[in-house]
């Protein structure tokens, strides 16, 4: 059977040190179920076909031309040739420009990974580079024109190699700002706090992707079966979001009510409450003693 088939072919450079590498695709949606068009009527696939907004007639492909929109319907038409030498210069070379600490990684900017394996002629520098990556916990920065696009790349350390995921640029991604603007501005605490603390650690466990099953793909491949048989899919209930008046009472249930450690949960809150109580008291109490001393 053949190997998988590079999607680019290079060269990884660090300080003085070069080698030749290949990018190879690390996520792939050809396996998930996909869905054809047909035409409700005669069960026909239907095509899809470019027409004029205005007058309504099909657009061959030989009269079709790119176009960048300046004003409200007035655009700038770029030619194939005209697009193609904008297009920025490759030198097949992975620059790198800096190593980062991994802590400093945001995986918001993340786009698509690739394998970044080695060339049998660079195996001894591309060795060295993913060892010493990995000794100081750092990854690597890089720049260079890939799909006709300068993209900047990650390169980190994974497993027996190395990944490159292309990076999105600042502009690709929308601020968190209004996403989170209604946020309201309150702490939780207490018991609540507590009993969310005590879900969680008993949830605590290890990734493995593998536990991981795609529902949907699985959900549509039932759904065909039972179409193919005749059968029809019971309905399922929509969830329902706790109401904040519910939520302290769907904590207790989540970590067990009446169970001993629930108990346990809620007697170590109130004994901290009423700690706090007692210790204000007796601030109030020394800071009275104090005002009366200094009156005298």
């Amino acid at each position: 059977m053949a190997g998988p088939r590079a999607n680019w072919k290079g060269y990884i450079k660090f300080g003085e040190v070069s080698c030749p590498v290949a990018l190879y695709t690390a996520a792939s949606s050809s396996e998930r179920i996909a869905f054809n068009t047909l035409n409700r009527e005669t069960g026909n696939r239907v095509k899809r076909e470019f027409i004029d907004s205005e007058t309504g007639n099909p657009v061959e492909r030989e009269d079709q031309v790119k176009g960048y929109e300046v004003e409200n319907g007035q655009y700038v038409v770029l030619e194939a040739d005209e697009v193609a030498a904008a297009v920025p210069e490759s030198d097949k070379t992975l620059n790198i420009e800096a190593f980062i600490p991994c802590s400093q990684i945001d995986t918001t900017y993340f786009d698509k990974p690739y394998y970044l394996a080695p060339d049998k002629m660079g195996t001894d520098a591309y060795l060295l580079l993913r060892d010493g990556m990995k000794k100081e916990g750092v990854a690597a920065i890089a720049q260079t024109v890939l799909f006709r696009r300068l993209r900047t790349v990650l390169i980190r350390a994974h497993g027996r190699g190395l990944i490159a995921s292309t990076l999105n640029f600042d502009y690709e991604v929308r601020s968190s700002e209004k996403a989170f603007e209604e946020m309201p501005d309150m702490k939780i605490e207490g018991e609540m706090l507590e009993l969310a603390e005590h879900i969680i650690g008993t949830k605590k466990g290890s990734f493995d992707v593998s536990t991981f099953d795609d529902r949907f793909e699985a959900a549509v491949a039932e759904l065909v079966k039972a179409k193919i048989e005749g059968r029809t899919l019971p309905k399922r209930k929509a969830p329902v979001a706790s109401k904040p008046s519910d939520l302290l009472q769907a904590l207790r249930e989540s970590a067990g009510l009446g169970t001993k450690e629930t108990k346990r949960i809620a007697a170590n809150v109130n004994r901290g409450v009423g700690r706090q109580k007692a210790t204000k008291s007796v601030a109030k109490s020394r800071q009275a003693a104090a005002s009366a001393r200094r009156a005298s």
